[in-house]
């Protein structure tokens, strides 16, 4: 189901909670008591009689459960040639199964307001559930059917697949998409990462329904799956609960193997000349791996360097000095096997060259110099502090275990972190920055840039000029949360 759709769902089904007799507002508190307290991350390792392990925050005061899970694999997985096959998969699999069609699915979902939701990634099709307690059985047995016995009917592919191609000739004339498509083909040329999660044009049309069966045989597996429980329930009525959805799913996956790989093309510069106000700009390069004994210490300057608040150093220099720039950032990304710094930013036509130039020294400056001790210590009381703002919710609770358990951090990584961030001196801050943002730039930019080089106005292709990316709003494939 696609985001506008779901959320127009849940609303829905939120209001036919009332309508069946839960009074409007018993359901006002449980939506505001998602906020749950400090003490809801004291986190429990469950094990189910058949070897299903999730992490559960217990939490009964809030009468929700919010269900988080990751399936590894994602659209690395995805057929030579049919891009898109996780997408398209992960956007049917609420949408009909068993022998409940699309229709009497989405009606079982909303009479007990149930949220249900699936999406891909590079590396994972993750899923969620949100219901409350009283309607507890009904949706771990549709997400049971969901994912031992989707449907895949071809009425319901071809609505999806026409949305997903509906999406896919909007992005050709959108300078975000077409900045993030170019950097990421380019960096990844020849490796999974470098197709585009939903596919293509030219890819999506090829996919079948024996292809979706076919991805979530292979990937839907017990052995690459990570769990996370959050609310009203206990380790006891968590336990069958676990086999009753899960069991039924093959021990292993199928998985073809992915190799590791660090992005290519530094000091290249792309230019996709498109008749659009603004120019959009993306930058990036290797960046350093979450298991990475140096990875605190990225985190920390790269916050520096580029957070996007009005106090890192690209803010501060492009657009408060200079008045260049809305708004430049940049994030660490990490995949399952490869590891980017990549930021963005808009610009005036008229002032790309200058913009790209500009950031272009103030990365290598910080490069050479690294953040100052002021800086450093800044750096690490926000994000110690700003954590909480990752457990305020249930939902934000689960999902964060879930990436957790993908991460290898351990159950005992909330009690760890602040020490974790608190050791990295500004030795070793000004050892990362020089190996994190001194290795050169990839540059792509969309738009009709002056004082860039060379463009191809059509095709879009490789050119000496200079770069561009999109607005920080821009949706980035990979994980960029600190966790």
């Amino acid at each position: 189901m696609n985001a506008t759709a779901r959320n127009s769902a849940s609303a829905t089904a939120w209001r036919r909670v009332a309508a069946h007799g839960v009074a409007a507002a018993a359901v006002a508190v449980t939506l505001a008591a998602t906020a749950l307290p400090a003490r809801a991350t004291t986190i429990q390792r469950v094990t189910s009689a058949g070897g299903i392990e999730a992490w559960l925050v217990q939490e009964p005061a809030v009468p929700l459960i919010a269900v988080d899970f990751a399936f590894e694999g994602g659209s690395a997985q995805d057929p030579e040639g049919k891009g898109g096959t996780a997408n398209l998969a992960a956007s049917l699999l609420d949408e009909g199964a068993g022998d409940l069609d699309s229709k009497a699915f989405t009606d079982r979902l909303e009479r007990n307001a149930i949220e249900m939701s699936f999406y891909a990634g590079h590396d994972s099709l993750n899923g969620a559930m949100r219901t409350l307690t009283q309607n507890r059985d009904e949706a771990f047995d549709l997400l049971r059917l969901a994912l031992t016995a989707p449907r895949f009917d071809s009425a319901d592919v071809e609505l999806n697949r026409a949305q997903i191609m509906a999406m896919l000739r909007k992005a050709t004339t959108s300078p975000s998409d077409i900045a993030s498509r170019r950097w990421w083909e380019t960096a990844f040329a020849g490796h999974p990462y470098g197709r585009p999660v939903s596919g293509s044009l030219e890819t999506v049309p090829q996919i079948t329904a024996e292809d979706l069966k076919t991805y979530t045989h292979r990937v839907l597996a017990r052995q690459n799956l990570r769990i996370a429980v959050v609310g009203d329930i206990d380790p006891a009525t968590l336990k069958p609960l676990l086999d009753r959805v899960f069991g039924g799913l093959p021990v292993k996956p199928e998985l073809t193997p992915v190799a590791d790989v660090v992005p290519q093309a530094l000091g290249r510069e792309i230019d996709v000349r498109l008749d659009v106000p603004q120019t959009v700009i993306d930058f990036g390069g290797p960046g350093i791996a979450r298991k990475d004994p140096d990875f605190m210490a990225a985190y920390l300057v790269n916050h520096i360097l580029g957070s996007g608040s009005s106090d890192s150093r690209l803010y501060r220099d492009v657009r408060e000095k200079r008045g260049l720039v809305y708004s430049v950032s940049n994030n660490l990304l990490w995949l399952d096997h490869a590891a980017i710094f990549i930021g963005g930013t808009a610009t005036r036509a008229n002032r790309a060259g200058e913009t790209v130039a500009l950031i272009e020294k103030k990365i290598r400056q910080f490069a050479d110099d690294g953040p100052t001790a002021a800086e450093l210590a800044e750096a690490k009381n926000y994000i110690k502090s700003s954590f909480a703002l990752s457990l305020d919710t249930s939902g934000k609770i689960a999902s964060l275990l879930v990436q957790l358990q993908r991460d290898r951090l351990g159950i005992d990584y909330f009690q760890k972190r602040a020490a974790m961030i608190d050791a990295v001196t500004l030795a070793d801050a000004r050892r990362v920055s020089k190996r994190l943002f001194g290795n050169g730039l990839m540059v792509t930019s969309v738009g009709e840039p002056e004082g860039v080089a060379s463009a191809d106005a059509s095709a879009g292709q490789a050119s000496p000029g200079r770069p561009a990316r999109p607005p920080a709003a821009l949706p980035i494939p990979g994980n960029s949360e600190l966790r």
